[in-house]
């Protein structure tokens, strides 16, 4: 599992609730106690990703990429196929439409972006609120690791690293010889969000499964994580 721009996705415990596959939960660099690489790139990321693979997994394997993560995992599957068994896409980024909170991260100066970022670690709660998330003891407990997760700068350069590389063609070729490539492709989305997901009509077609969950947003781990959890463990089974 490959978390978004703000990770990580163990938060959760997915390894309690998912019985089709084992589950590795890495954290990228410059997330949790990963050194940062210099500079931040989606590519680099993928690479780690790949590094990661060949360290603790010895077969191919289903990659789920959330958000942000969805880039990460589509480049890490263009550069080695052969890793790669499935993918499950969880709202993940394909065009720049999908990255509107990274272009207004990216947009600002340091100083400003680094206020609002001690803003939501300062208050957890409004956080979840402004995602529509109704909060209670254990989502704030997991929302204030989530935003301590990774450091203001961290973020601020992944957010431009979206910016700047999905908004390459090249991006998009990447991701359509992976979907042409014939590997099992799992859309997933929150009923509340799947609206606002730009998934080229293309990739649609070329998806095994479409799925929304329903009553949560774009963070449905943290809203409903078993449901979510099962809806994971059917698309692997079912593939």
């Amino acid at each position: 599992m490959i978390h978004g721009l703000m990770g990580s996705l163990h938060f959760f415990s997915p390894t309690t609730h998912i019985s089709a596959a084992t589950v590795h939960t890495p954290d990228l660099p410059g997330y949790g106690k990963q050194p940062a690489h210099a500079p931040l790139t989606l590519e680099g990321q993928a690479q780690a990703v790949l590094d990661y693979l060949r360290g603790h997994i010895d077969e191919p394997c289903w990659l789920l990429g959330h958000s942000v993560g969805g880039a990460v995992t589509m480049l890490a599957a263009a550069a080695a196929p052969e890793r790669v068994r499935g993918i499950i896409s969880v709202e993940g980024n394909f065009t720049l439409n999908d990255a509107f909170w990274c272009s207004k991260i990216a947009a600002m100066d340091e100083p400003t972006w680094h206020a609002e970022h001690q803003r939501m670690l300062d208050d957890p709660v409004s956080w979840l609120r402004n995602g529509g998330i109704n909060p209670n003891p254990q989502r704030v407990e997991w929302a204030r690791a989530i935003l301590r997760n990774q450091s203001a700068s961290t973020l601020q350069s992944m957010a431009r690293a979206v910016v700047r590389e999905t908004g390459s063609p090249e991006y998009l070729h990447k991701v359509r010889a992976v979907v042409e490539s014939g590997v099992p492709l799992c859309l997933l989305a929150g009923e509340r969000s799947a609206s606002g997901w730009d998934v080229p009509n293309w990739v649609r077609r070329a998806a095994a499964t479409d799925a929304i969950q329903p009553a949560v947003g774009h963070m449905m781990m943290l809203e409903e994580p078993e449901a979510f959890c099962r809806i994971v463990d059917s698309m692997i089974v079912g593939r």
